[in-house]
């Protein structure tokens, strides 16, 4: 009886391993390369979102600023001076001398906003003072503003918000059917500086946003006072 010798198993050549290690590490090597975009696509997704939506905020609350704003004697209600505007406005607090912890008053803040050299980059922000119950805390704070948008201390950079990068921003005011600016003489004849000067009917916020971030270029914001009614009383 013959018998068949079966031929001897064969194993891989040192070139074929070489050849599958080489087209492994291009699939590992692929495979890096897309989870990698993946990540960053992920990370400029998350950056956009956030720029969006501290925009968005950062409007809200210049909106809400403005339509709280609180006209009384002996207070200024409102001053552009070419680099800050500052706003005094009505302000609900919880009252820590209470004893109930729920009971709230309404007291007075006075906000700032303006640009600010942080870092090495101009940034649109927001300052705002402590709740003021006097007319002396008032005054100090409504000093702490203009001083917090020219050179502020490290205590007044605490109570400061950064909202977006900008290059350069303006304001106008509405008086009399036509946008102004603050800077100049009232439509009414009285300097626009003067304490008792009235209310415009509107401000518009123009601001140049700075290019690398969600969104660039101009935008312009317009806010209408809420007591304005159709025939502009």
């Amino acid at each position: 009886m013959t018998r068949r010798l079966r031929p001897a198993a064969r194993g891989f050549t040192l070139v074929e391993l070489l050849v599958a290690l080489t087209a492994m590490a291009l699939l590992s090597l692929m495979a890096w390369r897309g989870i990698d975009a993946m990540g960053r696509a992920q990370a400029s997704t998350r950056l956009f979102s956030a720029d969006v939506q501290a925009l968005q905020a950062g409007l809200g609350q210049w909106a809400s600023d403005l339509d709280a704003v609180a006209v009384m004697p002996s207070v200024k209600a409102l001053d552009f001076d070419g680099r800050v505007l500052r706003i005094t406005r009505r302000w609900s607090y919880a009252d820590p001398a209470a004893t109930d912890t729920q009971a709230a008053g309404v007291g007075l803040r006075v906000v700032a906003w303006g640009l600010r050299d942080i870092d090495g980059r101009r940034q649109w922000s927001r300052w705002q003072s402590d709740v003021v119950r006097t007319r002396a805390q008032w005054a100090q704070a409504w000093q702490l503003a203009e001083w917090w948008g020219q050179n502020p201390t490290e205590a007044l950079r605490q109570g400061e918000v950064v909202i977006a990068g900008a290059e350069d921003w303006q304001i106008f005011y509405y008086r009399n059917n036509a946008w102004t600016s603050p800077l100049s003489s009232g439509a009414d004849g009285t300097a626009a500086s003067a304490d008792q000067a009235p209310l415009p009917d509107g401000v518009r916020l123009i601001l140049g946003l700075a290019p690398g971030q969600a969104v660039s270029g101009r935008l312009t914001r317009d806010w209408v006072r809420p007591t304005l009614g159709p025939g502009g009383s």
